[in-house]
């Protein structure tokens, strides 16, 4: 029965469920490529390693610390060394200069994976002669080739090759500081090496095959800990790399969920309209002794064939999408992921897009159920069925939803906070957008204006007459334009935190791993520039080693003590002056400007650190200054304006207390133009070849070339949301063809013109486009501003090119469908509708 009643409908009952196979294909499309992406990481995570083990520090090792590294080395296999660090490179050729990352090394690493160069050679040779290995974007950059002279430090290195991949690395995470290799056993000639100078460590370790790291990692553990030494293994690298993009496709997962629940919101309102034209059909068969549960298994039939063949188009859809989505990422990506069809992620797009449209249909079609024998009686002078308001079937299924949303959102995020937080937001996006709609129709129904012309005036009210789709339309349309819109508004807060460089009053040059013996000197070249010196700050880097004498072993031992065990990991760069900075306020305490001699030095704390350590003014803080134990009180607690573009520090002493101790020193600036900037640079790699240099301009360009990046490949998720609302339309249109058709033939009749009618369906869709995407684009800015002020501190001001480019853009496009679409509406002749009706 349910075959022979769809046979006049399948078509469209076809575009019913068009609107939820986008959603589906993004969901298979992004379960998939998680899933290829997790297998290639746990394949190749050896390779990103390079070793079985790694082990670093940020400190030159102590004397317990070289032991332990040297009882490794008799029970690896082979080992490596490598000292990291940041610096200028000076390119002879053509004076151009950079800030690199340079990987000094010795021994054969990496152990697992290569060094991927031109000529191939090059990664073998250049560890026995004064030659470097530079990478391929800055041979570009400087018109450099092999051969050419490269100075780093107080010598000059010849380019043995072009450094095309490292295992581990990113195209994103070189663009910043590109990475150049060269002998570790020059390093110490090239003077860049020197007391306060800010190095990585790393050692790698490669031993007998099967033997147990692991188990190696965790005995040693306690001393690793206590010797401040990092650790990474296979394993480990494995788990943290995996984790890192598992939260990647979780959140493109959500987008994509997104879409799916705008698609089956077109799916209940098409039902909707689908449903009441079944009306008389459906009381036909009850007249001739069907059953209600029989009338709504009928079309519940209909709906589950058509939603089935709706979810496999969606998983061919996104089959397709999922062979370019590794392109798309590539960027971001440290391994090569193959596009192999994941059934596992198939499965779960038909299952989760079958149960959503099911769910989603239910809502109409339950009504079914009501329809009495006596409404074939009733048909013409009553075109609305009457529904009980408390079915509690209908509320089962509302629940349903909710439930299964829930623990969606749950797999994805592995938080319950997090996912009810997201099921709230979305659903008040829904009642928004749902109000917004409510409201527009009464207003529209009370309101409109009768002196304004008759087009007008039809055209407005199609958005409340009988069967129509305003609710649908408005939050389909609105939800995919609020989240386009927060992908822009976001992409700017984070690039306004850089841009602030560009005022005439920030710095826009970083000098920094002066020692204390070149600041004056440094200083006095960049004045004799004709350039300002704004800041000049010494660092010195320490380790928080006890909390009100409770030490990391302690809070190991006693976890009632309330501090976490991470508060004392990880290197602390403090500083030490007399007077605050305007970016600093204190909030509590006093800050005091000199500490006496014999008196204990009393520090303030940036406020949001303390909260972190759980203590506050008056607590005891006890520090670790390159091997000088230094008892603290904390004095006052500060607020920092970290967007400002200046050295600001969690920890500050008073003059009197670190002042000796080993250091180096940030001196900021601000150049005019790249001319300047490119002569200054030269200048100070030439005379102080130690010194770093970084070029905010330069590092905000390379910063709005990344969040360009991920911006595409969030909008090329989020265009699903934005496809499915055009689709929902086109749906919508499509549906209630006939209905126009009918009511265009009305007005026909009665002596209007084809311009009139074509005039009254703009009105009715550019009014939808506008106000969906004016709502939308509200949305959006207070998601924005919240996360700008909870998440990122900064200060939020909508672009208003992005909101006009938005506004226009949505509402000319919902305006062009919609009178694309319905040309056949507009243009049928009236004898059309007439015989049918007879």
């Amino acid at each position: 029965m349910a075959w022979r009643d769809s046979r006049k409908n399948r078509s469209r009952l076809l575009f019913f469920i068009s609107s939820i196979v986008l959603g589906i294909a993004a969901l298979v499309a992004i379960a998939a490529f998680g899933k290829n992406l997790k297998q290639e990481i746990d394949n190749q995570a050896a390779s990103l390693i390079g070793a079985d083990l790694e082990i670093s520090s940020g400190k030159p090792l102590t004397v317990s610390a070289h032991k332990l590294i040297d009882s490794l080395i008799n029970l690896s296999q082979s080992h490596a060394e490598e000292h990291q660090f940041a610096s200028m490179a000076n390119f002879i050729k053509n004076g151009g200069t950079r800030l690199v990352q340079i990987r000094a090394l010795t021994g054969a690493y990496p152990f697992y994976g290569a060094l991927e160069t031109s000529p191939a050679a090059a990664a073998f040779t250049f560890l026995d002669d004064q030659k470097i290995l530079v990478d391929k974007t800055l041979l570009l950059q400087f018109n450099a080739a092999v051969g050419d002279t490269v100075k780093l430090g107080d010598l000059n290195f010849q380019i043995a090759g072009s450094l095309i991949n490292t295992p581990g690395k990113t195209v994103i995470s070189g663009s910043v500081a590109p990475t150049i290799f060269m002998p570790l056993s020059l390093l110490e000639k090239t003077g860049l090496s020197q007391k306060g100078s800010r190095i990585n460590y790393k050692y790698y370790f490669r031993f007998l095959d099967n033997y147990p790291v692991d188990k190696l990692v965790e005995h040693l553990d306690d001393q690793f800990e206590q010797l401040s030494l990092r650790t990474e293994t296979i394993a480990s690298t494995k788990e943290n790399t995996g984790r890192s993009f598992t939260d990647l496709t979780d959140f493109l997962g959500l987008v994509g969920f997104i879409a799916l629940m705008l698609g089956c919101l077109g799916v209940s309102s098409s039902i909707h309209v689908y449903v009441k034209e079944k009306l008389p059909s459906v009381a036909i068969l009850r007249c001739i002794g069907a059953r209600s549960h029989q009338t709504f298994l009928i079309y519940l039939a209909q709906i589950i064939g058509i939603s089935t063949i709706g979810a496999l188009s969606g998983v061919i859809l996104g089959a397709i999408v999922q062979q370019v989505l590794p392109w798309i990422l590539k960027d971001f990506l440290p391994v090569n992921v193959r596009s192999d069809i994941s059934w596992s992620a198939i499965v779960q797009g038909i299952l989760i897009g079958l149960s959503m449209s099911l769910l989603f249909s239910l809502i109409p079609l339950l009504s079914v159920r009501k329809v009495s024998p006596l409404y074939t009686l009733r048909i013409q002078s009553n075109d609305r069925l009457s529904i009980s308001k408390g079915d509690a079937l209908k509320n089962l299924v509302y629940l349903c939803i909710i439930i299964f949303i829930t623990i969606f959102s749950r797999f994805q995020l592995n938080s319950w906070y997090q996912s009810i937080a997201f099921v709230m937001g979305i659903s008040m996006a829904f009642v928004v957008l749902y109000g917004t709609a409510v409201l527009l129709m009464k207003a529209l129904r009370q309101y409109t204006p009768l002196s304004w012309p008759y087009v007008w005036r039809q055209g407005l009210a199609n958005l409340y007459r009988p069967n129509n789709q305003t609710v649908m339309l408005i939050v389909a349309i609105g939800l995919g334009t609020a989240l386009i819109a927060s992908l822009f508004f976001i992409q700017g807060i984070l690039l306004n935190r850089v841009t602030l460089s560009s005022s005439k009053n920030q710095p826009n040059m970083v000098l920094f791993d002066i020692q204390s013996s070149q600041k004056d000197e440094v200083a006095a070249l960049i004045k004799r520039s004709k350039l300002p010196v704004l800041q000049k700050t010494p660092i010195v880097t320490m380790q928080l080693t006890a909390i009100n004498n409770y030490t990391l072993e302690d809070v190991r031992k006693d976890s009632t003590l309330g501090f976490s065990t991470r508060a004392f990991g990880g290197e602390i760069r403090a500083t030490y002056k007399s007077t605050l900075d305007p970016s600093e306020k204190i909030t509590d305490g006093q800050w005091i400007e000199k500490s006496m001699v014999g008196d204990t030095a009393k520090i303030s704390l940036d406020q949001s650190y303390a909260k972190r350590l759980k203590v506050k003014v008056g607590d005891r803080l006890q520090f670790n200054v390159q091997g000088v134990v230094i008892p603290t009180i904390i004095g006052s607690l500060r607020e920092v304006d970290w967007n400002r573009m200046q050295t600001n520090f969690r920890v500050l002493f008073p003059l009197g207390v670190i002042d000796n101790a080993p250091q180096f020193h940030v001196i900021m600036t601000r150049v005019p133009n790249d001319r300047v900037s490119a002569d200054i640079q030269q200048l100070l790699v030439k005379r102080f070849p130690n010194i770093s240099i970084i070029d905010l301009d330069l590092i905000l360009s390379v910063l709005d070339s990344i969040l360009d990046k991920i911006g595409f490949v969030i909008k090329f998720i989020g265009a699903f949301s934005i496809l499915t609302g055009i689709v929902v339309l086109i749906a919508a249109i499509m549906i209630s063809k006939y209905q126009r058709i009918q009511e265009n033939v009305l007005l026909r009749t009665l002596g209007a013109s084809r311009r009139q009618l074509f005039t009254i369906t703009g009105c009715e869709y550019l009014l939808l486009g506008l106000l969906a995407s004016i709502t939308g684009i509200i949305l959006a800015s207070i998601a924005s501003f919240l996360l700008a002020f909870f998440i990122f501190e900064a200060s939020f001001k909508p672009s208003i090119s992005v909101i006009l480019l938005l506004l226009f853009g949505v509402s000319g496009l919902t305006l062009f469908i919609g009178l694309f679409n319905s040309r056949s509406a507009l243009n049928q002749p009236p004898l059309v509708v007439l015989r049918k009706e007879v």
